[in-house]
């Protein structure tokens, strides 16, 4: 008996020690470290999914329309300007532009959370072997394109930043790194991404198509002086993914009843309804259709941006529009009527702006949602509920960056055809044989293409890029932005924007001597 009892202790002690064992290799349900988070592809997925409506959330509200003020193409509103001059600073190029800035804080903020995260994934999926096609593989690729694309801008935006590599931490730290090395990482990621993403995705994820069309645009737009800069390997990247998309009609773009269009790469996905609209009629509309006939008019608003003289005016006028094209009155709007009645500036009268009322001046017209007007059947009744899908990444943009490239390696006549597919569609599949493009010198064509591209993505926040990989930035928005002109203080340093003074005092990796130059 006592030697049953001692088997039996025995026994249990095994079966005991077995369950503890297997109970210490199970992963906790209410605390997981890091390692099992991102190396977890359903817990990645969820990741994932946080990481894409952050990252759409940046091209909401006023914060969506930062990065559009102080160029040739936009410019705040006279009001806006009068009532916040801090803001102001973001037009006039003046001392309000400086690292104390509010609104550039929260520019540089609100993008590093959702890099970091991607970062995470990457750390977390690449550290071991990934096999093509996998799941895995198109999760790395998603987040190696999230955290690639936002540090493309980054980077145009502010020049040396943080490179988030996480299996170089310690190495790495917080700190500000070479332009060479930035680029070298941006475009690592971007490839990797174009390796991995799939073919087709979810509305609004990445794919390996909207991946080789970023990585061309990194390919353009690295800064000369880290000998990234390369149009051949941009023109490939391009090549890669253009079959896979056509031009619609222009106005299709913006017909809420037709999002993701064969043209779409990559477009956020919005609805006119709360938490999903981006707000952003709200912001870009008139006071004076507002003050006149109230929120429920799906083009009122409060005039935060407007486009410059120089984006809504004729040729002739001394603008970009020609005759004919039919991307102008999609784009922006002229006319305020209102059900046959038409709003005065009498109700703003108190704003006591002088010769500088712009109210009913040319609006960004875009973005208007005609299903948030009170005389539809929705009962939304408000533009801030505005929802349309916001483009990213379209094939037009693609054909004119391609074009640029050919133009680069002395390819002009390719070039021409390549722009003359895209003014094709402008004038409604028949182009004026006065409207083609031809016989331009290769210096021409550089000067034609910016004008070309503001008529095409004019309000779809790439000018300011644009203008800074071209080295236009300073002359032209000096030229053309009233209020650049008007104070005059716009210098060559104001290409990129001040480190914020708060990531300088909570990052210890970032002093006040690593700011950029011109800034204080």
């Amino acid at each position: 008996m006592k030697r049953t009892i001692i088997y039996t202790l025995a026994a249990g002690f095994v079966i005991l020690s077995a369950s503890c064992s297997k109970f210490l290799d199970e992963r906790s349900t209410t605390k997981l470290d890091e390692s099992q988070v991102y190396s977890d592809v359903n817990l990645v997925e969820t990741s994932l999914k946080g990481i894409y409506a952050n990252w759409k959330s940046i091209r909401t509200d006023e914060q969506g329309l930062i990065m559009m003020m102080g160029t040739d193409e936009i410019q705040q509103g006279a009001f806006q300007m009068k009532s916040d001059p801090a803001k102001g600073g973001l037009d006039r190029y003046d001392g309000n532009l400086n690292s104390t800035l509010n609104h550039i804080a929260n520019q540089w903020n609100i993008r590093w959370p959702v890099v970091n995260e991607a970062a995470k994934i990457v750390k977390g999926l690449g550290s071991g072997t990934v096999t093509p096609g996998s799941r895995e593989a198109k999760l790395l690729g998603e987040a190696s394109f999230v955290r690639g694309f936002l540090d493309f801008q980054l980077a145009m935006y502010w020049g040396e930043i943080p490179i988030r590599d996480l299996s170089r931490e310690t190495e790495l730290g917080f700190r500000r790194q070479p332009l060479k090395d930035v680029w070298t990482f941006i475009i690592a990621d971007l490839q990797r991404a174009a390796d991995n993403c799939p073919k087709t995705n979810d509305p609004g994820r990445a794919t390996s198509g909207a991946a080789w069309a970023i990585l061309g645009k990194a390919y353009m737009s690295a800064p000369v002086s880290t000998g990234l800069r390369d149009f051949s390997k941009a023109a490939t990247c391009f090549e890669k993914m253009m079959g896979d998309y056509s031009l619609v009609p222009y106005k299709d773009l913006w017909d809420y009843s037709k999002i993701n269009t064969p043209e779409s790469i990559l477009e956020f996905q919005f609805s006119p309804a709360s938490p999903n609209n981006n707000k952003l009629q709200f912001q870009i509309g008139s006071r004076a259709v507002q003050a006149f006939f109230g929120d429920g008019c799906y083009y009122s608003g409060y005039d935060k941006i407007v486009p410059t003289h120089y984006a809504y005016s004729s040729v002739d006028s001394g603008g970009i529009w020609e005759a004919g094209d039919q991307r102008r009155q999609e784009s922006i709007r002229y006319d305020f009527t209102y059900y046959g009645e038409t709003p005065t500036l009498d109700p703003i009268n108190w704003e006591d702006l002088g010769s500088d009322y712009d109210e009913l001046l040319p609006h960004v017209k875009k973005y208007e949602d005609f299903r948030t007007d009170k005389h539809t059947d929705n009962k939304i009744n408000n533009m801030w509920n505005s929802g349309k899908n916001i483009p990213v990444l379209r094939l037009a943009d693609i054909k004119l960056c391609y074009a640029e490239c050919l133009n680069e390696l002395n390819r002009g006549g390719d070039a021409v055809n390549v722009v003359n597919e895209v003014r094709t569609r402008a004038w409604g599949g028949v182009l004026p044989d006065d409207k083609k493009w031809q016989g331009l010198s290769q210096d021409a064509f550089r000067t034609a293409i910016m004008d070309e591209r503001m008529r095409e993505l004019f309000a779809e926040d790439w000018r300011r890029i644009d203008l800074i990989r071209t080295g236009k930035f300073v002359e032209f928005v000096k030229a053309r932005n009233k209020w650049t002109k008007q104070s005059g203080s716009i210098q060559d340093f104001n290409t990129v924007f001040p480190i914020p003074d708060t990531e300088m005092k909570l990052n210890g990796d970032i002093k006040p001597s690593d700011q950029n130059t011109g800034y204080n």
